[in-house]
């Protein structure tokens, strides 16, 4: 136990909390393991915590008992609301609980830095949620860490490294301003109800700066439209953004011949510079 409140499966039998496939629920029920995805999200005393999709709060009890100083619990389902009202109470003063769709939502006018994010995410916003996460107009961003439940085929596409398959504009989009890591695995039959498909727990870690200077918008360009034909060579699928893309391509020592799964961070940024500076020579 790691606080004085109900078991799971009682708070879910109370307030009639069943999992709806529509919003991408599935429940963690064993609060051991709600504590242990806490805990890996770092030291939390001192921090405000953003949490997306709490459900029946079974990662916001892990998380205030870990020493949140705060959590921001974001809930779409209203029906889970008696049972985070019930956590609150427990916490003083230390959960607030809106309800509404995290996509629409900004939780900076809640929370006071410094700020982690910790969530079991629906799967069905999940990956957008992150993108957004990593793409704001400012770096470094409000957050210090992400510590984040996906599929695993989504936590292994955040943490490819090239020639892989999972390797694409996600690995590229998460390591050049974090560092990210799978910390934890989980099988299917440790949810209510169990998904087809394993999970597993992503720890991302905010860089201070890029870990490579590039213009975002112009590696954007880059690694989309590289990875959108991954099948082709670069010469092929970039030839898009530039007359002389061959050149730009062996300017930097990528091979015009290779596809865009073989390249590494540091290469796309290198490109990106390149183009960049380029696209401003030819529009002098």
């Amino acid at each position: 136990m790691i606080d004085s409140l109900p078991p799971l499966r009682e708070v879910i039998a109370t307030h009639d909390l069943r999992a709806k496939k529509q919003l991408g629920q599935n429940f963690l029920l064993d609060l051991n393991l709600t504590h242990k995805i806490a805990r890996q999200a770092g030291d939390l005393t001192g921090c405000d915590v953003l949490e997306v999709g709490p459900g029946p709060g079974g990662l916001t009890r892990g998380l205030l008992a870990c020493g949140a100083r705060h959590v921001l619990a974001i809930e779409k389902d209203p029906r889970a609301l008696p049972a985070l009202e019930q956590i609150a109470d427990a916490y003083p003063g230390r959960l607030t609980v809106i309800t509404g769709d995290a996509l629409q939502i900004d939780p900076l006018a809640h929370l006071t830095p410094p700020i982690r994010v910790a969530a079991n995410l629906p799967y069905n916003v999940g990956t957008e949620l992150l993108i957004r996460w990593l793409t704001p107009r400012d770096w470094p961003p409000f957050w210090q860490s992400l510590t984040l439940m996906f599929q695993r085929e989504v936590a292994e596409r955040i943490v490819a490294r090239p020639g892989s398959k999972a390797y694409g504009r996600l690995a590229l989009l998460a390591q050049w301003r974090a560092d990210a890591q799978i910390v934890m695995s989980l099988p299917p039959e440790a949810f209510v109800p169990a998904p087809k498909v394993h999970s597993a727990v992503v720890h991302l870690t905010a860089l201070p700066e890029p870990r490579f200077p590039a213009n975002a918008a112009v590696l954007s360009q880059i690694t989309g439209a590289g990875f959108n034909q991954r099948r082709k060579m670069l010469r092929a699928s970039l030839k898009g953004l530039h007359p002389q893309i061959e050149a730009l391509l062996d300017s930097v020592g990528i091979p015009p011949t290779a596809r865009a799964e073989e390249i590494e961070l540091e290469r796309f940024c290198a490109l990106a510079r390149a183009l960049q500076d380029a696209r401003l020579t030819a529009g002098t």
